[in-house]
Order: C-alpha cells, then sequence, then structure tokens
C-alpha cells in the first residue's frame, strides 16, 4: 500500500512539475498569439491606408494585400512556436513537408494561383474592365490568386477559375476605350436609297449616346435577294454601348417608319411564257 502511495505521489510530483514549466510558456504565448494578430491588424491598415494615398491599381491591390497578410501572419506564428519551447528550425522544415503534402492533394487549384499570378503579371484586363470569357460577358470586380469575378449585364455574378480564363479566349472591350456597335437594316429595292442613309445618319448625328469620334458611318452592307441590306457604324462607349445598341436601333426604325419607308419582303419574278 506504501509503494502505491508513494509511486501516485511521484507521479503527480511529475504532473505538477510539467505543468509549472509549461504553464508560463503556454500563457506567454497566448498573450504574445492575441497581441501579434492585434499588430498585424494594425499593420494591415496602415498598407490598406498607404496603397490608397498611392492610388495603387486596384487589380494589384487585393493580391498584395493577400501576400503581406498571410507573411505577416506566418512568422507571427513561428514566432509563437518559438515561445512555446518548440524548436523553429525543426518546426519550419515539418510545416515545408505538410506543404508539399498540400501542394499535390491541391494540384489543380495550384494550377489556377500560377493563373492567377500570370494574370497579375500580364495584365489582359484589369478591374473595371468589360470582358468576355468562356461565354460570360460583364465587368471585372475582383481578380483574386485563384478566381476572377465578373458582374453581367444580368446582375449575375460569375466566378471563374483563373486557370479557365488563361486557357480560353478572351475579349477585353475596354482596352481601346470605345465600342463600334454595327446595326443592319434593309430597304426594298426601288427605295431612295440616298435618302434612307441620311435618315440614318441624323439619327447617328442627334444621338447623345453616339460618339462624335469616332465618327459614325452608315453603309451599303450587301444586296440582297429581297432587299439593300445597309448597315449602321456608331461608336459607343463601354458604358454607353446597351443604349446604342437598344435605344438607337430603336430610333432608326421609327425614323424609317415615319419617312414611310416599309419593310422588305420576299420578292418573287414570275414571266408568263406566250
Amino acid at each position: 500500500m506504501t509503494e502505491i502511495t508513494e509511486s501516485l505521489s511521484t507521479f503527480m510530483n511529475s504532473i505538477l512539475e510539467g505543468v509549472g514549466s509549461w504553464a508560463p510558456r503556454v500563457l506567454g504565448a497566448i498573450v504574445a498569439f492575441i497581441i501579434g494578430l492585434w499588430l498585424v491588424g494594425l499593420l494591415m491598415k496602415g498598407v490598406s491606408k498607404l496603397f490608397e494615398s498611392k492610388h495603387l491599381d486596384a487589380t494589384l491591390k487585393p493580391f498584395l494585400t493577400m501576400i503581406i497578410s498571410v507573411s505577416l501572419k506566418a512568422v507571427l506564428f513561428i514566432s509563437v512556436a518559438g515561445i512555446v519551447g518548440i524548436n523553429v528550425a525543426s518546426f519550419i522544415a515539418l510545416l515545408g513537408i505538410v506543404g508539399a503534402a498540400i501542394a499535390l492533394g491541391f494540384q489543380g487549384s495550384l494550377g489556377h494561383l500560377a493563373a492567377g499570378i500570370m494574370l497579375l503579371f500580364f495584365r489582359p484586363f484589369k478591374v473595371g474592365d468589360l470582358i468576355e470569357i468562356n461565354g460570360e460577358l460583364g465587368f471585372v470586380k475582383e481578380i483574386s490568386v485563384f478566381v476572377t469575378i465578373i458582374e453581367t449585364f444580368q446582375n449575375k455574378t460569375a466566378i471563374i477559375p483563373n486557370g479557365t480564363i488563361m486557357a480560353n479566349k478572351i475579349i477585353n472591350y475596354t482596352s481601346i476605350g470605345n465600342l463600334r456597335v454595327d446595326m443592319a437594316f434593309a430597304v426594298r429595292y426601288g427605295s431612295d436609297l440616298q435618302k434612307a442613309m441620311t435618315i440614318v445618319e441624323e439619327v447617328l448625328k442627334n444621338d447623345v449616346n453616339v460618339l462624335k469620334d469616332p465618327a459614325p458611318r452608315v453603309a451599303v452592307n450587301n444586296l440582297g435577294e429581297n432587299a439593300i441590306e445597309l448597315v449602321a457604324l456608331p461608336y459607343a462607349s463601354v458604358e454607353g454601348y446597351w443604349d446604342v445598341y437598344w435605344d438607337t436601333r430603336q430610333k432608326i426604325v421609327e425614323a424609317l417608319v415615319s419617312a414611310q419607308y416599309e419593310a422588305p419582303l420576299p420578292q418573287r419574278v414570275v414571266t408568263m411564257s406566250k
């Protein structure tokens, strides 16, 4: 009985000694971690204000902010591990092994990460541009390291993986600064062609959404089977593209109807043999 009591006493003493030696370190690590997170938060606010004062490109800002935040938190985590008493060199080696294992498990995600870095480096588009990718047309809202977020004209949010973007055709409607809106229409054979072109030119000239430079143009596009096919070629700003596409087209139709131009109908010439 005495031996059992002595063994229990020794066991309890060893536990108390361990707690006594580890408790201050753990407590210090917790305090350091909390203070460190607070300092990281203050630093990130300062970085955000610095980026705003330097008018940093909105495309690069989220990426750089994330990189700095992750780096600061990694340094904090390693520092806290050192306070607890973990060998930092061994801990970093362990993190490297874990990171390699995670990388093997997320090869697809790493491909999107690499594509995101390429997008930020080569800059085929930036935040605010109107682009068409993989069948989605809309304005770029955010470019992160893994995905690009687009807001479509239907107020839908399209989240496209960066790997998909780099593997497909990218159409940037904003890079030049204006867009040509091709609008085809037709008049019957025998109609006053020049008058019809003048009417359409006046519509384009008086439309506030149509740019004056480059100047709009009206031209013969094709001699169809049943009508003379014309095309109006106005230019619009990126923001005013749909105003011209819909509203200006309606104005052209209304102006031609007011001038008594009738819609072309299928025509057939019948010859009676004697």
